[in-house]
């Protein structure tokens, strides 16, 4: 599912709530979990689960193009790990489609 599938599903369910008003919480979501992780603090959504950061080290990598080695630098990168609650209800669907 993409940004704008979401928005259109979210006003499906909530047909009270106009397109743009839907797009404005969707953007103010996402704004404020990007602020978080910025921040290094991390955001947990109970029954989904928990976005936090990691730290990479640098390392010499490879252009691809080239072969050549290229120095990259160490960075921080998002991270999810999902809730039980999502994680069971993933396998819940595994084992009723066999």
């Amino acid at each position: 599912m993409i940004r704008s599938e979401l928005v259109q599903q979210l006003c499906t369910d909530f047909p009270d709530l106009t397109q743009r008003e839907v797009e404005g919480v969707v953007s103010s979501i996402f704004d404020s979990i990007t602020e978080q992780l910025a921040k290094g603090g991390r955001v947990e959504l109970r029954g989904f689960g928990a976005f936090s950061t990691r730290q990479r080290d640098g390392r010499v990598g490879r252009n691809p193009r080239t072969g050549e080695s290229v120095s990259v630098d160490a960075k921080r990168v998002p991270y999810f790990k999902p809730g039980k609650e999502m994680r069971e209800r993933l396998n819940l669907k595994e084992v009723t489609a066999e």
